[in-house]
């Protein structure tokens, strides 16, 4: 926790804690309550197990008996198909967001976490975005515990005569995160004789320093006054750069989730020109201002030496694309 307030003084001396608890939180509010001069510890009820308020009323007495104050978000999880898990996530950082009234939070994210979701992230086929795992600092976010061990935690807490609760979810194995801590990183430990979660968390490092300095070089690239960029300042580019070029100018013309076969076909009108048409990159939903009709696509196109993204129902059918 010292090393994380000396890496990041912005953190100020005011935070929030995000408290379930479990070790992990527990021992983080222990920690910010010797380092911080005001530590609140926020407590997010999901209501999605029985006698979880009791839980959260448990946790809320455990950070006042550490010194701090303590509050419990009562929150709603909607059934969005996204998954309990995507959906508990989004209602608890909604809650938090909420609750922390201009303080940064504290999250308990440990190097068992970071190791996970690195994992998931090679599993998935993703890049460096991905595969470098979350950030120690990401304003409002904190993670000061991204280079301990879970069983550190515990540790710590058992030193301090804490008792934790433990989330029956945490041994549900129809969780893919349960599964890859409890069967695939002690078997990959045993294979590989040890030292994997420290292994694939230094990735993840390694991998941020990489991804930074990429999306600088990314940044520099100008988009025109128009929106569009050239051709010519986009042909001699990395293709680690220029992909990373046109996520960014894609989210910002309204694509709401490039994937990688957009953005690689999106980089094909610039790296492996045959005067092929548009790209279609996502909608815009209903097309009429009253909300009826079908909706628009989003088309990235090569024209005029430049990229472009178009309302194909605005540009109208049979637009011609560059051909020189």
């Amino acid at each position: 926790m010292r090393e994380f307030r000396r890496d990041h003084p912005e953190v100020g001396d005011e935070v929030c804690v995000a408290l379930s608890g479990g070790a992990d939180s527990l021992a983080l509010t222990a920690a910010a309550a010797v380092e911080f001069a005001t530590v609140t510890a926020l407590v997010v009820d999901h209501g999605l197990q029985e006698g979880s308020d009791v839980v959260a009323r448990d946790a809320a007495a455990a950070a006042r008996g550490l010194g701090v104050s303590a509050e419990v978000l009562v929150v709603v999880v909607p059934s969005d198909g996204s998954g309990p898990e995507a959906a508990a996530r989004t209602a608890r950082y909604t809650a938090l967001e909420s609750a922390r009234r201009g303080r940064p939070v504290l999250l308990a994210h440990t190097l068992d976490d970071q190791a996970e979701t690195v994992l998931l992230g090679l599993g998935r086929g993703s890049g460096a975005r991905s595969l470098r795992g979350m950030a120690t600092w990401n304003a409002p976010w904190g993670r000061p515990l991204l280079g301990v061990r879970a069983a550190d935690t515990r540790a710590a807490c058992r030193h301090l005569g804490i008792t934790w609760w433990d989330d029956p979810h945490n041994t549900d194995p129809t969780f893919t995160r349960v599964r890859l801590r409890h069967e695939v990183v002690p078997l990959l430990e045993d294979v590989l004789g040890g030292g994997v979660a420290e292994g694939l968390a230094r990735t993840a490092a390694l991998l941020g320093v990489d991804d930074d300095e990429l999306d600088r070089l990314a940044g520099a690239v100008p988009v025109g006054d128009d929106g569009t960029l050239e051709v010519s300042r986009l042909e001699p580019l990395p293709a680690a750069v220029l992909t990373r070029v046109l996520r960014r100018w894609l989210l910002a013309q309204g694509v709401v989730a490039p994937t990688y076969a957009h953005i690689t076909s999106v980089a094909a009108l610039i790296t492996d020109w045959r005067g092929q048409g548009g790209v279609a990159v996502g909608g815009t939903g209903p097309a009429d201002a009253g909300g009826a009709g079908p909706s628009a696509r989003l088309v990235a196109r090569r024209r005029h030496g430049k990229v472009v993204v178009e309302n194909d129902r605005a540009s109208g059918a049979g637009t011609q694309d560059d051909h020189g």
